[in-house]
């Protein structure tokens, strides 16, 4: 399978001003590209590429004063399988996992596990451990959010999702994986393409979309609080603690965003 995706994204800055951007697809997707992904500028701008703490794919440039309009348009090759469910992943216990995932089972200025460390253990300690004990987050944190676009705030932690009951899939991705955390369950941030490929369409505008992996039996596995399925084509662009770590750009002075428009598509296969 195919897959068709990019963006269009405009900011507007008063002054000179630098940015980080982390807008390219993950490393280890980038084997299966069917062409080059750049990102494109409509101005001269120049962009120095690097990879962050996480592993992501980063960008540094000086955005000049007025309009910048970055964009970017690839084609990918997608297996078109649906996402595993890892049914028989065991629980690791602290001592026995790999000192790099150790921060993942940590507290982050999204993931305030100390506020909802007590519910936790009282809602799941009863859950057998590994798959079924994240299984019963991700049924409780699909069904305790109500997705809403007009309740998005950047702002959110999972506890205030945790309260507030409503938001989008960053906020469904935080509390989720806050939960896991919780539980000892070492739980990072994604952040990618997902169109609705599979599934119905969706009327809401496309947009980029938030996910997280768990990690058990020695491998990272993805998992969808807000979807609470396995879906098809996703297409990873980062991970880290959680949405500060994957911010699509980080500007250090005012930049307002004017314009944005995501694509993620299946390209139709031709009858033969």
């Amino acid at each position: 399978m195919k897959i068709r995706a990019g963006f269009r994204l405009s900011y507007e800055c008063p002054q000179d001003t630098a940015m980080l951007l982390v807008l390219n697809i993950h490393p280890s997707r980038r084997a299966d590209l069917l062409g080059e992904q750049t990102l494109s500028f409509d101005r001269p701008i120049e962009a120095r590429g690097y990879l962050d703490g996480f592993g992501n794919a980063c960008s540094r440039i000086v955005a000049p004063a007025g309009l910048t309009t970055i964009t970017t348009d690839f084609e990918i090759y997608d297996g078109g399988l649906a996402d595993p469910v890892p049914e028989n992943a065991y629980q690791h216990e602290i001592k026995d996992l790999p000192d790099e995932v150790l921060v993942f089972l940590l507290g982050s200025r999204y993931c305030d596990t100390d506020r909802l460390a007590d519910f936790a253990w009282k809602t799941f300690s009863d859950t057998p451990l590994g798959w079924p004990r994240v299984k019963a987050i991700l049924d409780f944190t699909h069904n305790h959010i109500a997705f809403d676009y007009q309740k998005a705030d950047p702002l959110r932690t999972a506890f205030g999702g945790f309260t507030d009951r409503t938001g989008v899939c960053r906020d469904f991705a935080h509390l989720a994986i806050t939960l896991c955390r919780c539980m000892n369950i070492p739980a990072r941030y994604c952040t990618g393409y997902l169109g609705d490929i599979g599934v119905p369409v969706d009327v809401n505008p496309m947009d980029f979309s938030a996910w997280f992996q768990v990690y058990l039996g020695g491998s990272w596995h993805t998992v969808d609080a807000r979807h609470n399925k396995p879906r098809i084509g996703r297409i990873l662009m980062a991970t880290g603690r959680d949405a500060t770590d994957v911010a699509l750009t980080t500007a250090f002075g005012p930049a307002i965003l004017k314009h944005f428009e995501v694509i993620t598509e299946e390209i139709p296969t031709l009858a033969m």
